[in-house]
């Protein structure tokens, strides 16, 4: 219940000109699980973008006077962010809309670059000027660079794919073209689909275009790039299958919607298979099954069906606060936890509870619950984890940037359910996991520390704040 997500991508063109921004407000709405820090939206009218981005959700960001004042137009790129790399401000805020000599550009971005630190150095040292603390921005900078020399953009981001390493899903405007990639390994979702006017849309997640009223076509391939005009959609794959593919395993686990389909697979299917592997591989006599919302419900379901025990509702969630992980700093995520969650007193009192949750990061969270459980007259509360302990840094948008607060690194198992005060604690066995995903490959680099690309030499998620406080220290 503490784990950072990165971003949420979508982007619409049309045949003709129709509302792009009200498309891309829905869209967002159904992507809004995947960053609630900022958000935006650009249109393209004819070749003039008109924009609006700022901090809050996608609801608050975008009232009916704001929609209202953006044009009509053929396309449009959207984005929601949580930053795992730079700071939560407006100058973050996505899409990146650049100025350049070969014409304008707009690019949303999710995912982390694991060599963002590498590349901007780089290019800090040959004059550019960053006025974000993104890697979106360094991904930018480098596609515009080899604008300037390709016949264009889609090659231009074709040459820019040789230089990026790491995690990136893009969705890319140009006056004339909307364009998709995925990297090579596929770190993170991407498709695409169209609606019965001909509009095709681009999203995160299938969720979103099924909100817009389209329907899915296919998942974006690993290293494909689409390129979409009034021409068609035109598919190069020079980057396909250069690398094993390596989707984050817990867009299954927690990131991605319950109602989504990645890849082919059913993201609530391998949720409720989690529960019942987690039933048969960790199995316990309890009187009642509940699932910490809104994640860990599917897994509970599962749960029950394997262990039959009945499945209830014990935690209600308030429906009106963003997740846990929204608020910076620990101090204002417990705050947080108080008012996001209450407990169905007659659904678990004098009861053995078990209680699903899809992960374990530093403790505080959980033990919250835990207390809150037993506060509501829970005679024993078990706690079982639908992935696996996690014990390493993420640098591909997941925000464990550190072994440092990871309590799994400092504890055992039975140390962990002492300090949560949970009565037993399993989590998922990481050998079971390749059975979530139709034993397709993944990336579980945070659990097993098996990483697919070379760990960065700077693994800071904001330099510039390690920066300014390096300079305090050195003042001192």
């Amino acid at each position: 219940m503490s784990i950072h997500e990165e971003c949420g991508v979508f982007g619409v063109i049309s045949p003709k000109p129709v509302d792009v921004a009200n498309i891309s407000y829905y869209g967002l709405y159904a992507l809004q699980h995947r960053g609630q820090e900022s958000c935006g939206i650009v249109v393209n009218d004819d070749g003039v973008f008109v924009s609006h981005k700022d901090l809050g959700l996608v609801g608050d960001v975008f009232s009916n006077d704001i929609l209202s004042s953006l044009p009509s137009g053929t396309m449009a790129v959207g984005h929601v962010r949580y930053g795992t790399t730079g700071g939560t401000n407006r100058n973050n805020c996505q899409p990146i809309e650049v100025n350049h000599q070969k014409g304008r550009m707009a690019l949303a971005h999710n995912g982390n670059l694991s060599n963002a630190a590498k590349l901007r150095n780089e290019l800090e040292l040959s004059g550019a000027i960053f006025h974000t603390t993104s890697d979106t921005e360094t991904i930018a900078y480098i596609v515009t660079r080899e604008r300037l020399n390709a016949p264009s953009i889609e090659d231009a981001l074709s040459r820019a794919m040789n230089t990026l390493d790491g995690a990136y899903s893009l969705v890319l405007m140009s006056p004339q073209k909307l364009i998709c990639a995925r990297d090579p390994y596929g770190f993170r979702p991407l498709c695409y689909g169209q609606t019965p006017d001909g509009t095709y849309i681009v999203a995160s997640e299938s969720c979103a275009i099924k909100a817009v009223g389209g329907e899915v076509i296919r998942d974006v391939e690993p290293g494909e790039i689409l390129v979409f005009s009034k021409h068609g959609v035109v598919s190069r794959k020079e980057h396909c299958n250069q690398k094993e593919k390596r989707l984050c395993i817990f867009e299954y686990i927690y990131f991605a919607r319950p109602d989504s389909v990645i890849d082919g697979i059913s993201v609530h299917a391998s949720r409720v298979l989690a529960g019942k592997i987690l039933a048969q591989t960790h199995p316990i006599d309890a009187d009642i099954v509940i699932g910490a919302p809104d994640s860990g419900l599917d897994a509970a379901l599962g749960f029950s069906q394997e262990s039959k025990i009945p499945y209830g509702i014990g935690l209600i969630k308030n429906k009106y606060i963003g997740r846990t992980f929204i608020s910076p700093g620990q101090g204002a995520r417990l705050d947080s936890v108080k008012i996001k969650l209450s407990a169905v007193e007659e659904s678990i009192r004098g009861k053995r509870v078990v209680l699903i949750d899809d992960s374990i990061v530093r403790g505080n969270t959980i033990g919250r619950v835990v207390q809150l459980l037993r506060n509501a007259g829970a005679k024993e509360v078990h706690i079982r984890i639908s992935s696996p302990m996690f014990l390493h840094p993420c640098y591909y948008g997941t925000d464990i940037d550190s072994e440092d607060h990871l309590i799994a690194c400092k504890h055992t198992v039975s140390e962990i359910a002492e300090i949560i005060g949970a009565d037993s604690l399993g989590y998922f066995p990481l050998e079971k996991l390749r059975e979530l995903t139709s034993h397709c490959s993944f990336c579980s680099a945070c659990f097993d520390g098996c990483y697919p690309t070379a760990i960065p030499d700077d693994t800071r998620k904001d330099r510039f704040e390690k920066r300014l406080s390096d300079i305090k220290e050195s003042s001192k």
